[in-house]
């Protein structure tokens, strides 16, 4: 009853939340815009209400409100542990993978297309799996790291030989890498004297848990490394922080394009001295370390790679990535602007040629922020982090909902708060499900990111807000 006193507000909330998360796990199609929209806007309107109303202005509901909200997170997710991802088929991928792998099949060297005309595949339910996935995964090699690989098989060695079985075992997974993030973001909050309730904008997230969670994007994964690493950097153990970050990359190669910001943060985050013969020897230290820093990330990967290793694996698996990254079009920004332009001068699609710009733009972006940016505490990286990665996802040319995850997390170390925004309005993207062809509607694209540009340029460039210190 005292519960129920003081928190009833959150625990009305919560209770539709759960009903609407039901809906929207085992009765919901992604054709279906109407339904898709309302539900996820009405969940964002609840978890708004639920963060805000628990109660963490005094020291004796903090406690209890903040249990609550880990419950509630749990929940949540627990409610999508039987349902089939409704808004990707990926999944079907990962499960396939998995069973290659259980089978002793190289991942990394047969396509799909190739394993299911060969006479007897021992692969279970591999029709299904391969009808699932669709003609374009099952054409192409993998392209996922190996502790992305390792969990697809773990969650194949679940009880049952069921593609449901095995879309528990992914989710199982999925949901303990987000309670890790809790744990780790929390303490990570707290050592840089942050709210620690600010971790629930990712956690409490509909988007996040719908996203991966839901539709088993393995970016939680990912981004349970990489809190973890952060926190252990911020802890001064900086060396098992680069054999996590090497596992984060490991799940997920996005973290890699943030090496290069650690140069500044190594380079001039020791304590300083008045001797200048001391101040010499620091910096020539810290320049060790981040040598050692990188060396021990490098050689983490490697290892990981090790036991898929070949000349083989090492060609299909480059011509895979840059596939992925040059070849395909979906809820782009810059890149669209730029393609409509080569279709006024031209009369054809450029992707060809912008395609191999805007990587060189996004290179440059990176190397500004790491040689000119002052990354020197965290909370400064982690800005420096979140900038970077939305600069290179406003310049891509494929940005699935799931990839703005990773800026999610991030902006609950900062002042910043446009991803929270964008985590909103990104499913205005799945309106391209709702005809046969697939097609976008550009309308709708251009809303979602004059909304996300908005905030963005208010927050960044107007506002002109500066990182936590």
């Amino acid at each position: 009853m005292t519960l129920w006193k003081y928190h009833k507000i959150p625990l009305l909330f919560s209770v539709l939340s759960s009903l609407f998360y039901v809906a929207f796990a085992y009765d919901l199609v992604r054709s279906d815009s109407t339904k898709l929209i309302l539900l996820y806007t009405a969940l964002f309107a609840f978890a708004f209400k639920i963060i805000k109303t628990t109660g963490f202005n005094t020291s004796t509901s903090l406690s209890t409100g903040f249990k609550l909200l880990v419950v509630f997170s749990i929940v949540f997710r627990l409610l999508f542990l039987f349902a089939t991802p409704n808004l990707s088929q990926d999944f079907y991928r990962f499960i396939w993978d998995g069973r290659m792998a259980l089978e002793g099949f190289n991942p990394y060297l047969y396509t799909p297309d190739y394993i299911i005309n060969q006479a007897g595949t021992k692969i279970k339910s591999a029709q299904e799996l391969y009808n699932g996935m669709g003609s374009l995964s099952a054409s192409h090699f993998t392209n996922y790291p190996p502790i992305n690989q390792l969990c697809f098989v773990v969650a194949n060695l679940f009880p049952g030989q069921s593609i449901l079985s095995s879309v528990i075992g992914l989710r199982l997974i999925i949901i303990a890498a987000d309670i890790g993030t809790l744990y780790f973001g929390k303490k990570l909050l707290e050592r840089l004297k942050l709210p620690s309730r600010r971790i629930f904008w990712y956690i409490l997230n509909p988007f996040i848990i719908i996203e991966l969670t839901g539709n088993l994007h393995f970016e939680g994964v990912m981004i349970f490394f990489l809190v973890w690493s952060l926190y252990l950097l911020h802890s001064g153990n900086w060396k098992w922080a680069a054999v996590v970050l090497a596992c984060s990359i490991s799940v997920k190669l996005i973290p890699l394009m943030l090496l290069p910001l650690f140069f500044n943060h190594f380079k001039r985050s020791q304590e300083r001295s008045k001797s200048r013969a001391f101040l010499d020897k620091i910096k020539n230290l810290n320049l060790l370390r981040l040598v050692a820093f990188y060396s021990i990330v490098i050689a983490s990967i490697i290892l990981l790679f090790i036991p898929f290793f070949s000349m083989e694996f090492v060609n299909n698996y480059s011509k895979t990535v840059g596939l992925w990254f040059g070849n395909f079009e979906f809820n782009a920004s810059i890149y669209y602007l730029a393609r409509a332009i080569g279709y006024a001068i031209t009369g054809y699609n450029e992707i060809a040629i912008i395609g191999k710009i805007l990587p060189v733009i996004s290179i440059l972006i990176i190397l500004g922020f790491s040689f000119f940016k002052d990354n020197s505490n965290l909370p400064k990286l982690i800005t420096s982090m979140l900038l970077t990665l939305t600069l290179y996802l406003f310049l891509s040319t494929t940005v699935h909902p799931w990839y703005i995850a990773t800026l999610v997390i991030l902006c609950v170390f900062t002042n910043y708060k446009f991803p929270l925004i964008w985590s909103l309005v990104v499913v205005l993207s799945y309106l391209a499900y709702t005809n046969t062809t697939f097609s976008e509607n550009l309308w709708v694209i251009g809303l979602e990111y004059s909304i996300v540009f908005a905030v963005f340029t208010w927050e960044v460039i107007l506002k002109k807000r500066l990182p936590v210190n």
